[in-house]
């Protein structure tokens, strides 16, 4: 029994399997990077809240993410929607169907007024705006900002076109002292 032979591996094989390694891998990146443009563009979105309308479920400063592909709203729900420029964070408290009044009592849907637990201040009219009662259209919702009276909602621009939402919202980051 002699000594193993020793293999000699031309050095041009070598360079060109890292090299096709490194191409290997860089495609993966390349992939997995395009994969979230297309998930964060078209099914998820981003925003980071910057307003006070909202208070206290959503503060400024939170991350707000939301799903882009859901249209179909009850009362209650947190949507996202632009208005005059700026993205919105807004719940839901009619939808089609329903007829919004807002009197002296309160937030009144259907003829029955709304008990909102996490709402603090009473929900009032604005001097300008929109005319009640207003009965929703298929396809529409109207939206108020938890911070009633800091909020610019549905009493100022009327009920929200489902199609003109950016989406639901799933859940909100804090992002206390970025």
């Amino acid at each position: 029994m002699g000594a193993p032979e020793e293999i000699s591996v031309p050095q041009e094989s070598v360079v060109g399997s890292v090299l096709r390694e490194i191409l290997y891998l860089l495609l993966k990146i390349v992939a997995i990077a395009a994969a979230f443009v297309v998930v964060f563009t078209f099914v998820f979105g981003v925003l980071r809240y910057s307003e006070n309308a909202m208070l206290p479920a959503v503060k400024d400063g939170d991350l707000v993410f939301y799903y882009r592909l859901e249209k179909e709203y009850t009362a209650s729900d947190l949507v996202v929607l632009r208005y005059q420029g700026h993205e919105q964070v807004r719940r839901v408290v009619a939808t089609a169907g329903d007829v919004v009044d807002i009197t002296e009592e309160g937030l009144m849907i259907n003829g029955a007024l709304q008990q909102e637990h996490e709402i603090y201040e009473q929900t009032q009219r604005y001097d300008t705006g929109v005319e009640f009662p207003m009965e929703l259209k298929e396809g529409q919702i109207f939206v108020l900002g938890d911070s009633r009276e800091n909020a610019s909602d549905s009493r100022v621009y009327g009920a929200v076109d489902v199609h003109d939402t950016l989406g639901k919202v799933m859940t909100i980051v804090r992002r206390r002292g970025f």
